[in-house]
């Protein structure tokens, strides 16, 4: 399969045969890959006040993360999200924070581990869709990439898919990434995107661990 990759995460179609787990699985990696690819609009921060309702709550990080991105969702709005967003991630000359993996591992984009992953990609058939801005080591395009694997690969060879994808190419900054966002003293909604990134993926981390 010859999939487009981008942070766009309507490009990629579910596949029907995908079980309940997996298709949670993969709705949170598309959720997180819409997030950080640009700031909610209304509608979707008035559904994640929802979602977070219908999840109740629970004493671990995953159900606090949700919690709190509910709360943040629900008195905040669409242009506020906006502006912090564009603070963070976009600014004038560099941004605040990178949302690059070859940045937090080496400290420059464009580097070893964006020619790494490429490489990776060219493997399972992946690359970036024309005219998409953002470089493949983006967190919104990795999202998406796992969102893919996740889909359309539930049998043990596809386990290991995305076992390997995410151990080299997230596992090794995502935490890097949520500290950075968290030091920055005007962030308030990406604290807790950042919360639920960091919860959602230490949980994939720790089942990966086991296969």
């Amino acid at each position: 399969m010859n999939a487009p990759m981008s942070a766009d995460v309507r490009s990629l179609q579910s596949v029907p045969t995908v079980a309940e787990e997996d298709r949670a699985r993969a709705d949170h990696y598309a959720l997180l890959a819409r997030l950080y690819f640009a700031a909610p609009d209304a509608v979707l921060l008035e559904a994640l006040e929802q979602h977070s309702r219908m999840l109740g709550f629970g004493d671990n990080a995953f159900a606090r993360a949700w919690a709190a991105l509910g709360a943040v969702a629900a008195s905040t709005t669409a242009d506020a999200v906006a502006a912090e967003y564009a603070d963070l991630f976009l600014g004038v000359g560099r941004a605040q924070v990178m949302l690059n993996g070859s940045w937090f591992l080496t400290g420059f984009l464009q580097e070893e581990p964006l020619a790494d992953l490429r490489a990776d990609l060219a493997e399972l058939g992946l690359g970036r869709r024309e005219g998409v801005a953002e470089t493949e080591d983006h967190i919104a395009a990795l999202a998406e990439v796992m969102r893919h694997l996740v889909v359309t690969g539930p049998d043990d060879a596809g386990l290991e898919r995305q076992r390997r994808f995410f151990s080299r190419h997230l596992a090794p900054w995502y935490g890097d990434l949520v500290t950075a966002i968290d030091a920055v003293p005007a962030a308030n909604f990406y604290v807790r995107v950042g919360s639920l990134l960091r919860a959602f993926f230490d949980i994939e981390r720790q089942a990966f661990d086991m296969v």
